[in-house]
């Protein structure tokens, strides 16, 4: 998974405990499972006996990485930052460990030691250091220049900036080490030229290979845009639906990487996979145990429940522990009616219900021939007369009425 490592850091890094940090630009409120490598990185470091600092880039943010990128971000405005900021601190204190001791985590933002630095100042002590010669070598300040949109003098002095941010690290929280995908190389050696040049210091610098699928399509994305860590922009159940649809190959691969089993564990479950692929067993671990440190076991649990719901013989009940947006986001893409809970009160037709009151059916003749045939089921439970009826308290959450056309087609029929 190694990439790239500035030689003399494995040797440091066996002396003892050090600190290491990552950077995280916060271009949104949130992190997406893009980030979640890094965010591994982080937690085996701790876990190592190492500190790690998580540096959330609130100055560096403001200017955005050109690394490999093919045109310019749009700038982000300060109150913009200030929230993506904390948002994202929030979500990074879900997986690292910043209580006591030697090895907890601490996090620092850029834009605390950037904010009291003038420009003249800047480029007097920190731009003197570094040659243009030496900044357009990078492969990727080259692939900006050759492309069809440049590159920006800002874009251009991300370089010098996250090569300060090292500086600053190192001397003042003792961090002889940056970590971070393999697009950051660039950024990291620049970062550890600038010590030597300035300080005559050592600093040291690791990168991971960047993470793809099987298929060729980027890491992270879904037709619908990216994964991202925060529930309202994707939710749990969503959330999970990404790992456990990944590929058997994609899926082995990711268990030895966004999880904290062990490799004998990990080892068994591949085992038990190939014996029954059908089964989807090491997809199953790999969902569970990324989705619980992202969001929490009940929301894990919520997911397997609809889960089996909408692909199997679950019940309807885990919909009384959702809000009604949650309710909403898991039958995203399903036709939805409402319906009148007054009438309801004193019980509809079923035939009315389906094909009146909503368009479940297209006519009663057809809803009646589909009932006869044992084709239809609210809230799972099979409909078999048609000349019934279907009352308010049917409804679960006194809101909603779960049809089922077939096997596969669900329709939502909300009361009002």
């Amino acid at each position: 998974m190694l990439q790239d490592i500035i030689p003399g850091t494995e040797e440091f890094l066996a002396k003892g405990p050090s600190a290491g940090y990552i950077g995280f630009d916060p271009t949104a409120d949130s992190l997406h499972v893009g980030h979640l490598t890094q965010i591994m990185t982080l937690i085996h470091f701790q876990r190592a006996g190492h500190k790690p600092v998580a540096l959330v880039g609130g100055a560096t943010g403001m200017i955005g990485d050109p690394s490999f990128k093919s045109a310019e971000r749009n700038l982000l405005d300060e109150d913009t930052l200030r929230h993506n900021v904390a948002c994202l601190e929030k979500q990074l204190a879900r997986f690292l460990d910043f209580g006591q001791g030697d090895r907890a985590a601490t996090m620092v933002n850029n834009y605390d030691w950037f904010k009291d630095i003038k420009f003249l100042d800047f480029i007097r002590d920190v731009g003197k250091l570094i040659t243009v010669n030496y900044m357009m070598a990078k492969d990727s300040v080259k692939k900006r220049l050759e492309g069809e949109n440049g590159l920006s003098f800002t874009e251009f002095s991300y370089q010098l900036i996250q090569g300060y941010d090292f500086y600053h690290l190192w001397k003042n929280h003792d961090c002889r080490l940056q970590m971070g995908g393999s697009d950051q190389w660039g950024n990291i050696v620049t970062g550890a030229e600038f010590i030597r040049r300035r300080e005559g210091g050592s600093a040291f610098g690791v990168t991971t290979q960047l993470i793809k699928k099987t298929d060729g399509t980027k890491f992270g994305k879904t037709e619908s845009g990216a994964v991202w860590l925060d529930a309202s922009k994707t939710s749990p159940y969503k959330f999970y639906q990404f790992w456990l649809n990944a590929s058997d190959e994609d899926a082995k691969n990711w268990i030895k990487i966004f999880t904290l089993l062990s490799k004998e564990e990990i080892d068994g479950l591949i085992a038990e996979h190939d014996s029954a692929p059908h089964l989807r067993t090491v997809q199953k671990a790999l969902a569970k145990d990324i989705t619980i440190r992202t969001h929490s076991k009940t929301d894990y649990e919520t997911a397997v429940s609809t889960s089996e719901f909408l692909f199997g013989n679950g019940s309807v009940d885990f919909l009384k522990q959702l809000s009604h947006e949650g309710v909403l986001e898991i039958f995203d893409g399903v036709p939805q009616f409402n319906v009148s809970k007054a009438a309801l009160e004193n019980g509809v037709d079923v035939l009315e219900l389906l094909a009146v009151a909503s368009s479940v059916f297209p006519s009663k003749g057809e809803a009646r021939k589909m009932i006869q045939g044992g084709g239809v089921a609210i809230n799972r439970e099979k409909v078999t007369d048609p000349a019934s009826t279907v009352s308010a308290n049917q409804l679960v959450n006194g809101k909603y009425l779960v049809v089922q056309r077939g096997k596969k087609n669900y329709f939502l029929l909300i009361a009002g």
